[in-house]
Formats: C-alpha cells, sequence, structure tokens
C-alpha cells in the first residue's frame, strides 16, 4: 500500500496520545520513590518495589503488540488499545496518591504500570502503519516531543503547585502523601485521558490491505496459545539489526533505572540528608523533579535537532555520541556537593535529556526499515524486552549492591547509570543498518 504524506497537523494528532501517556509515565518516575519513602520503605526495599515497571512492560507489551496486529474493529487497529489502556491508567492514576500503605502503593503501581502499557505500545506500531518510510523520523521526533512536554510538566506540578499556587506540602496523620503531591496525581489522570481521546478521534487507521485474507489469517491463529507462539516465532526469527540493538537496549535502559531508581533519594543526599522527615529532604526531592523537567524539557528541544543532523550523520554515530553525553551527566552528579550548588544537577539532567532523545527516537528510526509491516506491533513488543530485562536485573539486584558495596550511597548508584551509558554509546558504532536504510528520511513534512 501506498501511504499518502502526511501534514504537520495530521501528524500532531496522531502522536498527541503520547501527551497524555508521558504525564502518567513523568508522575511516577519522579514521584514513586519519594511516595514508597513517605510510606516507609528503606533505600534497600524501593529497587524492589520498582519491579512493577518492567515485569509488566515485559508481559503486556508483546501480547499487546501481537494482538493489535490481528485486530480490526470500528476503531481501527491500534486505537482500541489507546482507549481501554487509558481509561484504566486514569484510574490508577487517582488512587495512587490515596495510598495509606506500602503495598497499596505497589499493587496500584503494577496496575498503571500494566494500564500504561496498553496505551503505550500501539503508539509505536502506530507511526509505522500511518506513515510512509520518509516520514517515520519526522513521526517518531513528533512523539519525542510530547514525550517532552508531558515529562516537563508533570516533573514540574508539585514544585508548581507549592511554590507558584501555595498548595501545602506537608504530610498529615491522615494522608502522609503531601498534597501538592496528589493533585498533580489527579491533573495527571485528566490529561492522560484527555490526550488520548484527542488522538483516537482525531485520526482514523488504514484497513488491511486485503480484509479477506486477514480476516481468514486471525481464524487461522485463533487463541492464546497461538498468540503466545506467534511471539516465539517472532523471537527466533528476529532481524540481524535487532539483535544488535537489543545489546544496545539492554545497557542504555539498565543506565536509565539506576537514575529513576535513585536520583529522586540521591538530590536530598546532595544537599546534605537522608531524613526523609525533614524540610531539606522535602526540598530535595522536589528539585529532582525540576531536574526531570530540565531534562525532558531539553529532550523535545533535541528530538527535532537530531531529525535534522540524521539527514547528514550516521544515525549509530549520533546515538553514540547523545549517549555519552546522557552517561558523562550522570557521572557528575557525584562531583556536586550541597544545595547551594543545585543548578549543576539541571546541567547534568540536561545531557540525560539529550540522550533520552535519542533513545526515544534513534533505535525506532533504526528498527522500523528492518522489520516486517505485518509484524510492526508484535516486533516492537518484543524490542521492549531488551527494555525490561534490565529493569528486572535492576530491581533485584541494585538494592543488596548498594547495600552491601556502595555503602548505601545513592549518588554512587546513579554514578553507575552514567557508566553502563558509556558502554552502550560504544556498542551502537557495530548495529549494522540494512543496506537500504543507512540513509534516514529526511522526515520533510507539507505545512
Amino acid at each position: 500500500m501506498q501511504k499518502p504524506q502526511l501534514s504537520f497537523w495530521q501528524i500532531w494528532n496522531m502522536s498527541f496520545g503520547f501527551l497524555g501517556i508521558q504525564f502518567g509515565w513523568g508522575l511516577q518516575m519522579a514521584n514513586m520513590s519519594p511516595i514508597y519513602k513517605y510510606l516507609g520503605a528503606s533505600d534497600a526495599q524501593i529497587p524492589l518495589l520498582w519491579l512493577a515497571a518492567p515485569l509488566t512492560g515485559l508481559l503486556v507489551q508483546p501480547l499487546i503488540g501481537a494482538l493489535s496486529d490481528r485486530t480490526w474493529g470500528a476503531l481501527g487497529r491500534r486505537r482500541p488499545y489507546f482507549l481501554v489502556g487509558a481509561i484504566l491508567s486514569s484510574l490508577a492514576l487517582i488512587a495512587m496518591p490515596n495510598c495509606s500503605t506500602l503495598w497499596m502503593a505497589a499493587g496500584l503501581l503494577w496496575i498503571l504500570d500494566a494500564s500504561i502499557n496498553v496505551s503505550m505500545e500501539p503508539f509505536r506500531a502506530f507511526v509505522a502503519d500511518k506513515l510512509p518510510e520518509r516520514q517515520r523520523g519526522t513521526g517518531f521526533a513528533m512523539q519525542s516531543f510530547f514525550i517532552g512536554v508531558g515529562a516537563v510538566v508533570a516533573g514540574m506540578l508539585p514544585y508548581i503547585l507549592k511554590n507558584w499556587f501555595h498548595v501545602s506540602s506537608e504530610t498529615s496523620a491522615g494522608n502522609v502523601i503531601p498534597l501538592n503531591v496528589r493533585i498533580s496525581f489527579y491533573a495527571g489522570a485528566a490529561a492522560f485521558l484527555g490526550a488520548v481521546l484527542w488522538t483516537i478521534f482525531s485520526t482514523k487507521e488504514y484497513p488491511p490491505e486485503n480484509l479477506e485474507e486477514f480476516y481468514r489469517a486471525k481464524k487461522t491463529r485463533a487463541g492464546f496459545g497461538q498468540l503466545v507462539a506467534e511471539i516465539f516465532s517472532a523471537l527466533r526469527e528476529m532481524p540481524a539489526t535487532m539483535k544488535q540493538l537489543a545489546l544496545v537496549q539492554f545497557f542504555t535502559w539498565l543506565g536509565l533505572f539506576c537514575m529513576w531508581l535513585h536520583f529522586s533519594n540521591a538530590v536530598p543526599i546532595i544537599f546534605g540528608t537522608d531524613d526523609k522527615d525533614s524540610e531539606l529532604f522535602k526540598r530535595g526531592a522536589e528539585w529532582a523533579g525540576v531536574c526531570y523537567s530540565v531534562k525532558d524539557a531539553v529532550t523535545f528541544i533535541a528530538a527535532f535537532g537530531l531529525m535534522f543532523a540524521a539527514r547528514k550523520f550516521d544515525r549509530r554515530r549520533i546515538h553514540g555520541v547523545c549517549l555519552a553525553l546522557g552517561g558523562l551527566g550522570l557521572i557528575a552528579t557525584g562531583f556536586i556537593h550541597g544545595e547551594a550548588h543545585k543548578d549543576w544537577l539541571l546541567v547534568a539532567l540536561a545531557l540525560g535529556g539529550v540522550a533520552w532523545a535519542s533513545i526515544l527516537s534513534m533505535p525506532y528510526a533504526m528498527l522500523s526499515g528492518a522489520l516486517p509491516a505485518a509484524r510492526m506491533g508484535v516486533y516492537m513488543g518484543i524490542f521492549n524486552f531488551f527494555i525490561v530485562l534490565p529493569e528486572i536485573i535492576a530491581a533485584l539486584t541494585f538494592g543488596p549492591l548498594v547495600k552491601n558495596y556502595l555503602g548505601g550511597n545513592l549518588v554512587q548508584a546513579v554514578m553507575a547509570g552514567g557508566f553502563f551509558m558509556l558502554l552502550a554509546a560504544v556498542m551502537a558504532q557495530w548495529v549494522k543498518l540494512p543496506p537500504a536504510k543507512q540513509e534516514v528520511p529526511s522526515g520533510r513534512i507539507n505545512a
């Protein structure tokens, strides 16, 4: 099928749902470690409590990808999953800040992560479904733009509510989670659902080229067993480019998970305290959210810069440079001391924003051209294996490692993430792209 070139606003509309998805991720990433700590978790417990994210992604994304490949109905192929995931995610976001016990928060995180994954996975395949090859770079860059915008606002919300609107950050016996954090989650729930609905109602999907053949093939592959078999079949037949990118992803996300697990609680230590009840700890946790927002602000600016740079330079080299900058930023956190020098943390995380922009676009731009169109959903889901497997390893091992080998030093744990990203930057240079895909599409779009 010859897909028509879409206008700027058509690509905008089809990507807008990612703004809402990132509200969910952004609130979770910036606030869950402090929420766990408010509810009584120790530093050693927090990595295990984060297991929800990788495990749900490992299970949900390939299944949703395979299911969406076989779906066609009134809402199309991918949009039914956008909608179901958005509704469930919004409900979980409303419930999360009202948790009174640690086990409730951990259980809700499983539900939230599973729901976000239901919405998010089909969005990657959606770009390949809707856009011709020459516009896919633009499509992934647009997703990165909305990821950046959503994460900036989500990460800043508790800080904005407290400092601009004077919403209290105090805890109480009735709710140990601060009011400004609770309101941020409520706002995130509304933004998530609203943004996904915008994409659902503004963007149509192309039907399968041969509907009769599609329905006939669907009948022969009916049942959960066939669904699982399809995933294992795709694993066995994985393209060479995807295998090489998988190793890059593995070490990249090992580094990212070091940051997400520990940065929010490492900043208060950099400020000079690990007492969760102190005002200095709260200021440190809030500043960590600001740092994440700066990272994500850089992300959506850098995403478009990367698209233009990719016209002249090898994508592998670009990705390697970006990963190296992010790694150096995380390592730099170990050389920053005291609240008086907190602005340097913004610089460190800004470098992480350059890396994040590339992580969100370059691997997918390299990968999409190597995948068969009929299996786009399942392969995008399988690609997630190499994101969540390192997260599972980190969640199971980093707690004891930090305690026993780093003396409980969370700042050094963040620095370790930087070294993993540097390793990924080196490995990216050995990825072999299909000959026909060596040159990135220009991403030219109609005004």
